[in-house]
């Protein structure tokens, strides 16, 4: 039974192929119309979501599946107590494939260890989120052409930002990358991402609080929110809410081949007038997770012998 837990949980020439299945299944939507007919994806979100949720239902609808699942943890027996890995045993005989979402780091692994589907990790906590990377690195190649030789900037929340941990952990695999990473002090990557990724593995990166300095070095430009519901203090959240603005005057700074990327949900970090450039390339980027989740979906039923 294979799971995905971590971008890392598949080779970069696993990652290339799966890439090529959504390029044609974005190409050939019809082809793939029926190609999960009679299967159910369970969908366990025990946080708000709205990309992650809706692209992985649209995927298996996509494919011709079923969905069912919840929505937050108080519309599941977790309310009432119950443990994740009793949810999975339980799931397991329900469906034939789960994406998880928990506000726990390592939930959706403790999952794996119960359950006799194969599980996705939708995002846990603060850690990972891994098909958010497959989403990033897809865009990537699909606007760049290739993946290596690139400097990338990681703007905003490095701290707690998932998102930027499982894209800095699955670009080191590639040639020729380099890091600019922006964040006021509070919110700097944490230790085991720049001590035993970045520096173990050789990679070049700098750590910046002024973004517009960033800006013209850049040929992507990550921007992350600020994530309010990782403050234990309210007021620590308002100081460092509206720290960075992506706005017109900082564009103006920018390469005209540099990419803009956002996991989204944006607040105030991307002015709407940005919206209008054409090297924003967030909504793009959404729109891509449906495809290579429906690469995933594909992927890793067939690796479990149910397609």
């Amino acid at each position: 039974m294979r799971h995905l837990m971590s971008p890392l949980d598949f080779t970069t020439d696993e990652l290339y192929d799966l890439m090529r299945l959504a390029d044609d299944i974005r190409e050939n939507r019809q082809k793939y119309a029926k190609a999960c007919e009679g299967k159910t994806l369970a969908t366990c979100f025990y946080e708000p979501s709205t990309r992650t949720r809706l692209s992985f239902e649209a995927a298996m609808l996509n494919l011709g599946g079923n969905v069912l699942g919840f929505a937050s943890a108080d519309s599941s027996s977790a309310a009432k107590g119950e443990s994740v890995s009793d949810t999975i045993r339980v799931i397991s005989g329900y469906a034939d494939i789960c994406a998880i979402r928990h506000p726990k780091e390592g939930a959706p692994l403790v999952a794996t260890s119960h359950s006799g589907i194969p599980v996705i990790n939708a995002g846990d906590g603060g850690h990972q989120h891994p098909t958010q990377t497959l989403t990033d690195l897809y865009t990537i190649r699909s606007l760049r052409g290739e993946i290596g030789g690139l400097t990338i900037g990681l703007c905003g929340d490095l701290k707690f930002g998932r998102t930027v941990h499982s894209l800095i952990n699955a670009l080191v695999r590639y040639p020729d990358i380099r890091f600019i990473l922006i964040s006021p002090p509070e919110l700097v990557v944490p230790s085991y991402i720049r001590d035993d990724v970045l520096t173990a593995r050789g990679i070049p990166f700098t750590e910046v609080k002024s973004l517009e300095d960033a800006m013209p070095e850049l040929d992507i430009l990550y921007m992350t929110r600020v994530q309010r519901e990782r403050f234990f203090n309210e007021e620590d959240y308002i100081r460092m809410k509206d720290f960075y603005i992506l706005d017109k005057s900082k564009m103006e700074l920018a390469r005209e081949n540099m990419l803009v990327l956002h996991p989204l949900p944006r607040v105030n970090e991307i002015s709407v007038e940005v919206d209008e450039d054409p090297r924003a390339a967030y909504f793009t980027q959404a729109h891509n997770g449906v495809f290579i989740r429906m690469a995933l979906i594909l992927t890793l039923l067939k690796e479990a012998g149910t397609l």
